[in-house]
């Protein structure tokens, strides 16, 4: 995800998105061939590359979505990526492997090892799909747009260290490390931790952890329309403010789960638990479209890198202390977070606490004063100067004034 991210910049979401497909699909359908922990350990290395595509996709949705409804788009694809993690488990463990279970007479050691072709086959045909017959913007690949000279090359070093430099990039890397870095915790975590305290078998703790992940459905999705939401009554800092809400509720009811002493209010918290870590994701990248437009594929694989390694932070926790106290330590840390949009400052944007910096813009009069000598006065340079700030600024023309430009047009016809 760190290194993706300026390929994205220098040649657009299309090819690196192909190319971490079609390299990811070949170690996966190699998954029946090993024979060794060695073996399965470099095989799970490499199959774990695809995860960055999650770069590509949040850049792509960046470039193809207005910035009023990026928030909601980005979070939708991305919920629903987690969720398709989910959907080829059930897919393959609960349909295909049994079917070729069944056709090797029993056999689930062959059944299992064939099964992990077909996600393999799907990787492939996608590879080609994007690479064939997508466009890196709504204006075409970005290969064509500089041959015609409509868009500026970007210098990959310079993109990258461009990011790493925004004080921005590192805020909203340590919020994304405590919403997605905690899914992952949780994906691995929760079925252990309902199987030992509250004495569950193995499928049914599985079962009840798996609500976790279905929350993807439409949790991350709602967390960035929300943000789109906020962010059209009071622009960035509705956005920040919305951030801060979803990982303060998120962290308390993380500390509210490690509380609960019964099945079903564990699992009740969990909902909400769930919903409010996926909002957050969505709620995230609904803000780093805005933190350096040019950049913004460094700063997504930053951002988006930030997530596992959260997850490895919050591992170890779980390894060394109890699970109770983990949650505990791992809740007030996401609360603490909460904290930081404070201090994401985004040029020409509010920020939470305070307004953005003034900025000395040109007044513009009305159209219909332009063919008032009393107003405007004979200086043909005034007049040009004024058409050329309406041009720029993508002035509205009003209803009198749109008739009355038709009129004219239709007597000079």
């Amino acid at each position: 995800r760190f290194l993706l991210g300026p390929f994205c910049d220098k040649y657009g979401p299309r090819i690196p998105m192909g190319i971490i497909l079609l390299i990811s699909a070949i170690p996966t359908a190699l998954t029946g061939l090993v024979t060794t922990t060695n073996g399965l350990i470099v095989l799970r290395f490499f199959i774990g590359i695809g995860g960055s595509t999650f770069v590509m996709c949040q850049y792509w949705t960046s470039t193809m979505f207005t910035k009023e409804w990026v928030g909601t788009a980005n979070a939708t694809v991305g919920g629903w990526g987690n969720l398709g993690g989910g959907i080829a488990q059930l897919f393959m463990g609960s349909f295909l492997f049994p079917v070729f279970k069944n056709i090797y007479d029993g056999d689930s050691n062959k059944a299992w090892r064939t099964v992990c072709v077909f996600p393999a086959l799907l990787g492939l045909i996608t590879a080609y799909c994007v690479i064939k017959f997508t466009d890196d913007s709504p204006k075409g690949n970005f290969s064509k747009l500089k041959k015609k000279n409509q868009m500026k090359d970007t210098n990959i070093g310079k993109s990258f260290s461009d990011a790493i430099l925004d004080f921005n990039t590192w805020l909203l890397f340590a919020q994304y490390a405590c919403c997605f870095g905690v899914e992952i915790t949780m994906n691995n975590a929760a079925a252990l931790y309902f199987k030992d305290e509250f004495l569950l078998s193995t499928e049914t703790a599985a079962a009840i952890a798996s609500i976790f992940g279905w929350m993807n459905l439409f949790a991350r999705g709602l967390g960035g329309f929300l943000s789109d939401k906020a962010n059209a009554k009071w622009g960035m800092r509705g956005r920040l403010a919305w951030q801060s809400f979803v990982l303060l509720m998120e962290g308390a009811m993380v500390i509210t789960f490690a509380n609960s002493t019964s099945l079903a209010s564990s699992i009740s918290v969990l909902v909400f638990f769930s919903i409010f870590v996926q909002a957050a994701e969505g709620s995230t990248y609904g803000i780093v479209p805005y933190v350096n437009p040019p950049i913004t594929g460094s700063i997504s694989g930053i951002i988006g890198a930030g997530g596992n390694v959260g997850a490895v932070a919050f591992s170890f926790c779980f390894r060394q202390l109890d699970a109770k106290d983990a949650f505990v330590i791992m809740g007030s840390i996401i609360m603490f977070t909460s904290i930081l949009s404070i201090f994401i400052f985004i040029p020409g944007q509010p920020g939470l606490m305070f307004k953005k910096q003034m900025q000395v813009e040109p007044t513009i009069p009305k159209l219909s004063s332009l063919s008032d000598p009393k107003t405007m006065g004979d200086n043909e340079s005034t007049n040009s100067q004024e058409h050329t700030l309406n041009s720029s600024l993508n002035v509205s023309y009003s209803s009198e004034d749109t008739s009355e430009k038709n009129k004219n047009l239709n007597d000079a016809v």
